[in-house]
């Protein structure tokens, strides 16, 4: 298989590093630093500047939200629709069956139709805020890959599909590959995921012209299973764009918090939290995030990633406000950002700040603090929350703590109710006697 794709057609990062883009979208991918790899990015250019092509990005249904790990992707369909070509959302209704081994160790918890349709519907409300859905040309629309994958004739798919793929080849696959090495099982069901996503892409390119796959870096090897399918069997001229792996400065893998997975839906993390995770951005992340997650012009990004020592927190909260803005709405923004002043400068309640209920009897009875902290979602574990303690960040009702032995009871209710946790100065969470 690899001999169809090793030849003219084959462009990799080196090469994207000296190309200079004609097209709209591949001007502001590059500029904004969204491009990794990319199959033949020339005649890709060429495609896009001579009409409008359909593009698609898979999404397994494995929970109610995406969260922002999933951002950069949702943020490249929002910028092809802005430059004249057409979103194609595909939910994976049938692949979420078998679970993506990419990246993983394990095999991935089976969910029910019934749990993979619920989390669809959550996942959909997503796409309804960063994308425009219709029956125009370059309208978004959301597909289930379930559609086609239902109707396969398992003896028929084997004898038309299966010659397109050596073991040899899938064996070379990071997603494969490393589970082999570390000696962790791999069932043959998800052997099968790479083989069911590549017929996903011939699928598109039959039903509605699509053209393009764009991803994750960990999915190159399954998009080029797509683009060879497409070539192999109905010798059309696909593509296939990644982005690089986006991760923090500290090397955490961009998605989680402090206190777990950044949700973009508001049902799973309030918008403020959501405005907090990008308000404590560091330093070093300031400049790629408004490059990535923001639709701020290159100009602006440039002064505001130039800014130092204090002057950097402005950019956080430009940054804050503008993620927070594309994915909650301006209003919601604003009152995020009111409620932080509030919280942080004024020293003062909100109703606003996130909310986590404790069971009245246990505050009647006494909580360490360090459980506290850790019931909060504020540290990991205990021995993390004495460490704050210990270090002088944590604080109850704005009072700093200084024994980590104590215990946590209704005599620290505050006016409004409920106790105020802080793990430094950006963290606070309410709790709320139930």
């Amino acid at each position: 298989m690899m001999r169809l794709f090793m030849g003219k057609e084959k462009t990799m990062a080196n090469d994207i590093d000296n190309f200079t883009p004609k097209s709209d979208f591949l001007k502001i991918m590059t500029d904004r630093g969204y491009i990794h790899q990319c199959t033949d990015i020339a005649a890709l250019d060429c495609r896009l500047s001579q009409g409008i092509i359909p593009a698609y990005i898979g999404f397994d249904c494995t929970a109610t939200s995406l969260h922002v790990g999933s951002l950069v992707q949702i943020m490249m369909l929002r910028h092809l629709q802005k430059n004249g070509h057409k979103p194609i959302v595909l939910m994976g209704g049938g692949t979420t069956r078998i679970g993506d081994p990419t990246g993983r160790d394990d095999v991935r918890k089976m969910l029910t139709d019934e749990d993979i349709n619920a989390n669809m519907a959550g996942i959909r409300t997503v796409f309804e805020k960063y994308l425009t859905f219709g029956d125009g040309p370059t309208d978004a629309i959301m597909v289930n890959n379930a559609d086609w994958l239902d109707q396969l004739n398992y003896v028929n798919f084997l004898r038309d599909m299966g010659p397109h793929f050596t073991i040899n080849r899938m064996l070379t696959f990071d997603s494969v590959k490393l589970r082999l090495e570390r000696q962790q099982p791999m069932t043959f069901l998800e052997f099968n995921y790479m083989i069911l996503q590549a017929y996903d892409y011939l699928e598109l390119g039959r039903i509605h012209d699509c053209a393009l796959q764009l991803g994750g870096s960990d999915q190159w090897g399954n998009i080029i299973n797509g683009v060879e399918l497409n070539r192999r069997v109905d010798r059309r001229e696909v593509f296939g764009l990644t982005t690089p792996l986006v991760t923090l400065a500290s090397g955490q893998k961009m998605g989680k918090s402090m206190s777990g997975a950044v949700w973009l839906n508001d049902d799973m993390l309030s918008s403020y939290e959501f405005w907090q995770f990008w308000r404590n951005t560091a330093d070093a992340d300031v400049g790629k995030f408004l490059r990535l997650f923001t639709e701020l012009p290159m100009a602006e990004i440039e002064r505001l990633e130039s800014l130092e020592g204090a002057e950097i927190n402005e950019a956080k909260k430009i940054l804050a406000g503008e993620a927070t803005s594309l994915c909650h709405g301006a209003e919601a923004a604003k009152a995020a950002e009111a409620t932080a002043r509030q919280a942080f400068e004024e020293k003062s309640l909100s109703a606003d700040l996130p909310v986590v209920s404790v069971a009245k009897a246990e505050l009647e009875g006494g909580i360490a603090v360090s459980d506290l902290y850790v019931t909060a979602g504020l540290t990991k574990s205990k021995g993390e929350a004495r460490r704050l303690i210990k270090q002088g960040g944590a604080r109850i009702n704005d009072e700093k703590i200084s024994n980590g032995e104590a215990i946590i009871t209704l005599a620290q209710l505050n006016s409004e109710g409920t106790i105020k946790l802080s793990a430094g100065k950006k963290k606070h969470i309410l709790i709320k006697p139930t």
